[in-house]
C-alpha cells in the first residue's frame, strides 16, 4: 500500500434500535414525553406539570371503588334511534362504533360500591362515547341511580366528564333528560341525602346545566373545562375577549361555582371524608 495515497474506508450501516410504538405519550400541557406505564401508575397525571389526562369511566371506577365492591345497575340499557337521524353517519352507526371502541353500552356507568368502606351509589360518564353526551338512556340511568340512592338511603356520587352536553341525535328527547334528572335530584334533596358532584375535564352543555351543577358539594379536578357554551362560542357571540383561565376550575372556584378543587390522587380520600362527615 502506498505511503501517500487516498485512504480507503468501508461504510458500515448501523441499524438504529427500533422502539416499539405506543409506549410513550406527550403531555398536552408541558410537552414532556412520558412512559405510558408510568403515566397509568400515576393515575394519568403528568409527573412534571400535574396535567390531568382524561380517564375512561372504567379507570375512574377502578380508582374510586374498593376492590370487588361495585355492583352495576342497568347494564343492558342501550339507545334507540327515535328520530331516525340521518347525517354523514346515522345515529345507529355512531352508537355501534362507540360501543365497539369503548366496550360500553352507553356513555355512563352506574351502580353501588364502597369507598374506603363507606357505601355509596355512583355514576360516571365517559367522554369517549359520543363525547359523554346525554341522551335518553344516559338520562334514564342517571335518574335511576338517583332513585336508588333515595331507596337505599345512601350518598350519591356522580363523576361528570361530558363535553357533548345534550345529544342532538335525539332532539327534544335529549333535552327532556335535563328536567328529568333535575327533578329526581330535587326529590333526593327533600329526603335529606348527600349528593357529591365531581366535575372533570370537560363538563359542558346540558350535563353542566342539569345534574352536574346541582351537587350539595361540587368539587373539580385541576384545570378542568367547566361551563355551558365553550369559550370560542362565547367570544364569537359576545365579540369580547374572555379573561385568562375563563371556565377552568380555578376560575370557577374563585367565582363561587365550586366548593373545592381536588387533585386526582386525593379524590378517593376526599370523597370518603365528605361521606363520613356529611352522611
Amino acid at each position: 500500500m502506498p505511503l501517500f495515497g487516498k485512504p480507503k474506508y468501508t461504510l458500515v450501516k448501523i441499524r438504529k434500535k427500533e422502539i416499539p410504538e405506543g409506549l410513550w405519550t406527550k403531555c398536552q400541557q408541558c410537552n414532556q414525553p412520558i412512559y405510558k406505564k408510568s403515566l397509568e401508575e400515576n393515575l394519568k397525571v403528568c409527573p412534571k406539570c400535574g396535567y390531568h389526562f382524561t380517564m375512561t369511566a372504567s379507570e375512574r371506577l377502578q380508582m374510586l371503588a374498593d376492590t370487588d365492591t361495585f355492583k352495576e345497575f342497568d347494564p343492558g340499557l342501550s339507545s334507540e334511534d327515535p328520530l331516525e337521524f340521518k347525517g354523514i353517519k346515522s345515529y345507529k352507526q355512531k352508537i355501534a362504533e362507540d360501543q365497539k371502541i369503548t366496550a360500553l353500552k352507553e356513555a355512563v356507568i352506574t351502580g353501588s360500591c364502597e369507598i374506603f368502606g363507606k357505601r355509596a351509589v355512583i355514576a360516571i360518564t365517559d367522554s369517549r362515547f359520543i363525547m359523554g353526551s346525554m341522551g335518553s338512556v344516559v338520562g334514564e340511568k342517571v335518574t335511576r341511580v338517583i332513585e336508588a340512592s333515595i331507596e337505599k338511603k345512601l350518598p350519591l356520587v356522580i363523576v361528570s366528564g361530558s363535553g357533548g352536553g345534550a345529544r342532538m341525535y335525539e332532539g327534544i328527547f335529549s333535552l327532556m333528560q335535563m328536567a328529568k334528572t333535575s327533578a329526581a335530584l330535587n326529590r333526593h334533596h327533600q329526603e335529606g341525602l348527600l349528593y357529591i358532584s365531581v366535575l372533570t375535564n370537560p363538563t359542558m352543555g346540558g350535563v353542566m346545566a342539569s345534574f352536574a351543577g346541582l351537587g350539595d358539594i361540587i368539587i373539580a379536578e385541576p384545570k378542568a373545562l367547566i361551563g355551558f357554551a365553550g369559550p370560542r362560542v362565547i367570544e364569537q357571540t359576545t365579540r369580547q375577549k374572555l379573561p385568562e383561565g375563563f371556565q377552568r376550575s380555578e376560575f370557577m372556584l374563585e367565582h363561587g361555582l365550586l366548593d373545592k378543587i381536588v387533585p386526582r390522587k386525593s379524590l378517593k380520600e376526599t370523597l370518603h371524608q365528605l361521606i363520613d362527615y356529611l352522611s
